[in-house]
């Protein structure tokens, strides 16, 4: 598992940081209109004015450093507002234009560096993690100081649907409370080096997971079959105990047999992962569930497979199947209310 470099800003802020270069970070923290970037998104800035994210595709990076270089030498916050007009828009590939407001937030000043390197720490360790930023004052101009900011980090308990959503942004009940949700990345372990496992692989990395397939079959899960990916031989349950699940991963059954989905699926199930989705007819699931109960496991977490797997689109390739597969993994996260059986407390444990 890596992050891309573009989804390492904290990371890069708290190195230039400690290697005495300075560092502000800026963060989008409201759009209107047709925004370039995401509430979010981030922009690194060294005292020696290099740049690592982005938080306008190009638009305002220049004002924003400019600002940030102002706040490194003062140790205060800012928050600015930028409109993007309709010319800037269609340069990063926009139809109109519009307004960002985006905090810089010099580091062991405004923003404290003890906090960033906790929220490192957090994020190299795949903990669901988000800052919460309340603001001092409401903005009184297109750059307004920021002095006497509180942060602090909250969990996944502290916002679910925000984490769930990937939605960073002010909360409606305190306008001046903004949280800023750094959710691990994306995974999804593949049990079976079947015939789907192949597009429903090369789909899943281009929607932005990590990929691992588990097959104690070599000859299954070959680099030939699935390349680039990362590839396991242990036994199903060895493989994801050794692999991790927490709120983040999606687990897929498609061996279709019980000596390799089973093992899989009692490490799975009382795991916090949103999405389990087993290969299978209905009358194959009707015996799966009489193995899990007999084997001891509770019916409200026998409940948690999504089977026969995927949404019902009628799909009948493999390539149709991954696709159906692939959908409902995506309304499984972005839609909680849909997951069927019960969701275990993020961060429990996976069994021994």
């Amino acid at each position: 598992m890596h992050r891309a470099a573009h989804d390492m800003i904290p990371e890069t802020a708290l190195d230039w940081h400690r290697q005495g270069r300075q560092a502000a970070i800026a963060t989008v923290v409201e759009t209107w209109g047709s925004a370039p970037r995401p509430v979010g998104a981030q922009l690194a800035i060294s005292g020696e004015a290099e740049l690592a994210g982005s938080v306008s595709g190009g638009c305002v990076e220049g004002a924003v450093a400019a600002e940030a270089l102002e706040a490194l030498s003062d140790g205060t916050a800012r928050l600015m507002e930028f409109g993007v007009s309709d010319g800037d828009a269609f340069a990063v590939g926009l139809a109109c234009g519009g307004t960002i407001r985006v905090l810089v937030e010099p580091v062991g000043a405004a923003l404290p560096e003890a906090l960033l390197a906790e929220l490192v720490a957090a994020r190299a360790a795949r903990r669901a993690v988000g800052v919460e930023t309340r603001l001092a004052a409401d903005p009184a101009g297109p750059v307004t100081p920021m002095p006497g900011l509180a942060h602090r980090l909250i969990g996944y308990a502290d916002a679910p649907a925000r984490f769930d959503a990937d939605r960073s942004g002010f909360d409606a009940e305190a306008p001046r409370r903004f949280i800023a949700i750094h959710n691990p990345p994306l995974r999804l372990a593949i049990i079976g080096g079947a015939h789907i496992a192949q597009p429903l692989a090369l789909m899943a990395r281009e929607t932005g997971y990590d990929v691992t397939v588990i097959d104690p079959r070599e000859a299954f899960a070959s680099p030939a079959r699935f390349p680039g990916e990362r590839l396991m031989h242990d036994w199903p349950d060895a493989a994801l105990k050794a692999h991790g699940l927490d709120l983040r991963c999606a687990v897929v059954l498609l061996t279709h047999d019980p000596k390799l989905d089973d093992p899989a699926l009692m490490v799975a199930l009382p795991s916090p992962a949103f999405y389990i989705g087993a290969l299978g007819s209905t009358r194959t699931h009707a015996r799966r569930r009489e193995r899990l109960a007999a084997a001891g496991l509770a019916p409200e977490l026998i409940d948690r497979i999504d089977a026969p797997v995927g949404l019902d689109i009628g799909a009948r390739s493999p390539a149709e199947i991954a696709v159906a597969t692939l959908a409902q993994m995506t309304e499984r996260l972005r839609r909680p209310e849909t997951r069927p059986g019960r969701t275990p407390v993020p961060g429990a444990p996976v069994p021994a």
